[in-house]
């Protein structure tokens, strides 16, 4: 029988790429998604994916949406951890809302969904979990201490993790995405798009493609040795 994988956030942007990458290689992909049910269906149509619907920072809505994958698709033997949001300002001007719903959705979804999984990874002896940080969790960026810092968290709780579930066959990996031509960068003003490109030694901004790519490998039967790694896919933006 095939792997079954869940992507969060998986209908749109790289979250698309990284679940139509997964069902090239034959895996079972259910995409999760939080609010853009039109979207969403587009994407079913389009791909063939189901898309199931649930908000990635409700603890308990995590538990019943992995609980009613399991019983309709089968057991989960990969999580990739994507979804995620920004609401950017400077600290002066960032509301406690602002900050809280940044953690609660993108480091919170990671823990509630790594919870709902892992136990059933560790009994069947193999599993893959990978969490998308950013190269703003790594350097950090102006205007974005909530997203700069649930990203940065998401880094330390791959690396803890991973260590909880290497002697199950379990291995848990981060990938750090660089500037990616998604909606989200789209949304940036282009004279700041244009400044961002220019510190891309590369030249371009990034294909979702090229991170889903990353995805797939750390997810397949040849990425068992790599775990508690970040892979950083940004186009020598950042080195370390």
């Amino acid at each position: 029988m095939g792997r079954v994988a869940i992507v969060t956030g998986g209908s749109r942007g790289i979250g698309q790429a990284i679940s139509t990458a997964l069902q090239a290689k034959d895996v079972t992909v259910v995409a999760n998604f939080g609010g853009n049910a039109e979207r969403a269906a587009a994407f079913t149509r389009e791909t063939g994916i189901p898309a199931y619907q649930w908000d990635v920072g409700d603890h308990q809505a995590c538990l019943d949406g992995v609980a009613r994958v399991t019983a309709e698709v089968g057991p989960v033997d990969i999580l990739v951890n994507n979804a995620g949001i920004t609401r950017d300002a400077t600290l002066n001007k960032m509301s406690w809302d602002m900050w809280d719903e940044v953690i609660r959705i993108n480091l919170g979804g990671c823990f509630n969904m790594a919870k709902a999984v892992f136990q059933g990874m560790r009994d069947r002896g193999w599993g893959r979990i990978v969490n998308i940080g950013s190269i703003n969790g790594q350097g950090g960026q102006y205007g974005q201490v909530n997203y700069a810092a649930a990203k940065s968290g998401i880094h330390g709780f791959t690396k803890a993790l991973a260590q909880e579930g290497a002697k199950f066959g379990v291995t848990v990996n981060a990938l750090a995405p660089g500037y990616i031509d998604t909606d989200m960068v789209a949304a940036v003003p282009e004279a700041v798009l244009e400044k961002i490109v220019a510190r891309i030694p590369v030249g371009r901004l990034g294909r979702a493609e090229e991170i889903a790519r990353g995805v797939a490998f750390l997810c397949s039967d040849e990425g068992g040795f790599i775990t508690g790694s970040t892979l950083s896919i940004n186009g020598g933006q950042h080195m370390y």
